[in-house]
């Protein structure tokens, strides 16, 4: 086993802070990479405050990974060293179920293993993620990196990128569509990017009246302040599909009424409380109210390949490790716009 600097903590009351993890040694089909930079996801923030329940200690948080190949196994086929490279949420699965041949790994019946907080079936005990010095990961879980300019910007594509892509090609984001995107965040303002590049008509939904301007900035061609009735009224029975990228508790039967027939809410975020749905608002119009978890390998490399040719990344705040306790805090707020990346060189300081 290696000795890494990490950041990370024991429980939700302790702030992060530096403390050494070990990775395991180099196995044949294993890459090792040194973290370039490494974006900070809503889902951190909820792990970190135990909002999915306990965890193991301690817990080292990171799952928009970017980085440069240091070493690699063997037998590994696909890389080499000096090669970009992306891990993304998932790092093994059981690779043989109906799901995992289908590409489709997040959903593998025998449990997927997830960047941090996963028991760690090669090594034992649970997954460390990305706020660390390495990380090494089976060559089957890691991304080719394309040479985007902005490579602190592009870490993000890593879950939140992959998260609002895989709904909007799923349900069929494209020419001829209205899609709607509510909530401009870090999960938001990058769907807003990819709807628009996949050719749909894209109309923003923000409880935020600085946000409405911002929208169209990012592309959007309406930008909609949910508190005004009539704005929002216009828009009833109007869209074909509408991703909620809300992580707090909402009303979603608002927007259920801005439907065509046939069509689908889809929940990216997470709301650690339970949302309710009335059902009056479903069946009239045969509408739908779905969600969505991150994609599978292939179509994450998919979804950087698409981004890298229509010149798409996050809008990123850069920030040193040791300042990523306030970071959280602001995230907590919503005061960012619209993703924090850690430069990790700042983790040797």
């Amino acid at each position: 086993m290696q000795q890494v600097k990490a950041y990370g903590t024991e429980n939700p009351s302790t702030p992060l802070h530096e403390l050494t993890i070990e990775r395991r040694e180099l196995q044949p089909h294993d890459i090792e990479m040194e973290i370039l930079f490494c974006g900070i996801c809503h889902s951190d923030l909820h792990q970190v405050k135990a909002d999915f329940g306990q965890y193991p200690a301690p817990i080292v948080p990171g799952h928009e990974i970017l980085g440069r190949i240091t070493a690699v196994g063997n037998h590994v086929k696909n890389f080499k060293v000096g090669d970009l490279a992306g891990i993304g949420c998932i790092v093994d699965s059981c690779d043989h179920c109906e799901y995992c041949n289908e590409g489709i790994e997040q959903f593998c019946e025998e449990g997927v293993t997830f960047s941090f907080n996963s028991p760690d079936k090669v090594s034992g005990g649970h997954t460390f993620g990305g706020f660390s010095k390495t990380y090494v990961c089976n060559e089957r879980y890691v991304l080719n990196m394309p040479a985007f300019e902005n490579l602190a910007a592009a870490a993000p594509l890593l879950c939140a990128g992959i998260t609002v892509y895989s709904p909007l090609k799923h349900w069929g984001a494209g020419p001829g569509k209205k899609v709607g995107v509510l909530g401009i965040g870090g999960l938001g303002h990058v769907a807003i990017k990819i709807a628009k590049a996949m050719g749909a008509e894209v109309v923003v939904f923000t409880t935020s009246e600085s946000k409405v301007e911002d929208a169209k900035r990012l592309g959007a061609d309406f930008a909609v302040l949910s508190s005004d009735a009539d704005a929002m009224a216009a828009y009833t029975n109007k869209l074909h599909f509408i991703i909620d990228t809300v992580s707090a508790k909402h009303d979603v039967n608002t927007y259920l009424g801005l439907l065509r027939h046939d069509g689908t809410v889809v929940l990216v975020g997470l709301p650690p409380q339970p949302l309710e749905i009335g059902a009056f608002n479903v069946v009239m119009g045969r509408k739908s109210f779905a969600g969505s978890n991150i994609g599978g390998i292939a179509e994450t490399q998919e979804m950087l390949d698409f981004c890298f040719e229509h010149n798409i990344t996050a809008e990123s705040e850069i920030i040193d490790i040791q300042d990523v306790n306030t970071a959280f805090e602001r995230l907590d707020k919503g005061d960012v716009k619209y993703r924090f990346v850690i430069d990790m060189a700042s983790l040797a300081s």
